[in-house]
């Protein structure tokens, strides 16, 4: 079973499609990097954030989301991403390249300070207006994640969970965890109750998460200029 025999593309309008596709293939640059408070920029344009555990995909997804190999860097090295990373999407979007968290290769220290800074921005950003959980297809929710959602709930930060990595798990068993998923995440008030089973390597399921970052933006957009 894949992420279309879950998710259908034929569930979502073909205008919705075609207008992610627009958005995400506007001009996606890298704007900021932020090691720490002073350094978190400004925030002009609505701004989604991806979070998850290190090695959950998070950058994969990113460059699969943009069309670009190599906007977002990857590596092999669980913790690789240390700091904030900022990237605005054609004047209208603004991508938010979280820290992972759970097992890192980097001193406790470091990993004490960038989760740090992690949980001030998502409880403190006014225009962050949702966050993106990173989940492995092969794992599901694990304890490492949960305080991530505990953190959400409590900031009323609205949060919805990725599947990552869809063609590496196991099919027989892929229904069975976004459906664990799905239950879990029904408890916490400030999740949204839409789930996204994607593989960056394939391309399964990015067009319906373009399409619903793109409604998210479009909405966020129009109280912006209110």
């Amino acid at each position: 079973m894949t992420a279309a025999d879950l998710f259908p593309p034929r569930d979502i309008e073909a205008e919705a499609i075609e207008a992610g596709r627009r958005l995400f293939a506007r001009e996606c640059r890298f704007v900021a990097a932020a090691g720490s408070r002073a350094a978190v920029p400004p925030g002009a344009l609505p701004e989604i954030a991806f979070i998850g555990r290190s090695n959950v995909g998070k950058s994969s997804l990113i460059n699969a989301l943009t069309g670009r190999r190599a906007l977002a860097r990857i590596s092999n090295t669980p913790g690789r991403t240390r700091q904030i990373n900022f990237f605005e999407l054609g004047g209208r979007l603004v991508l938010v390249d979280l820290p992972g968290y759970g097992f890192a290769a980097a001193p406790k220290a470091e990993i004490a300070a960038w989760t740090a800074l992690m949980r001030h921005y998502l409880r403190g950003r006014a225009n962050l207006v949702r966050a993106c959980l990173l989940i492995d297809a092969r794992h599901g929710v694990m304890a490492a994640d949960r305080p991530l959602l505990q953190l959400c709930d409590e900031a009323g930060l609205s949060y919805q969970a990725v599947l990552t990595k869809t063609d590496k798990a196991p099919k027989a068993a892929l229904a069975a965890t976004a459906a664990a998923v799905a239950a879990e995440l029904a408890r916490h008030p400030a999740a949204h109750p839409e789930l996204h089973l994607t593989s960056a390597r394939t391309g399964g399921g990015i067009a319906a998460l373009r399409a619903a970052l793109a409604g998210l933006a479009d909405m966020a957009l129009l109280q912006f200029a209110r």
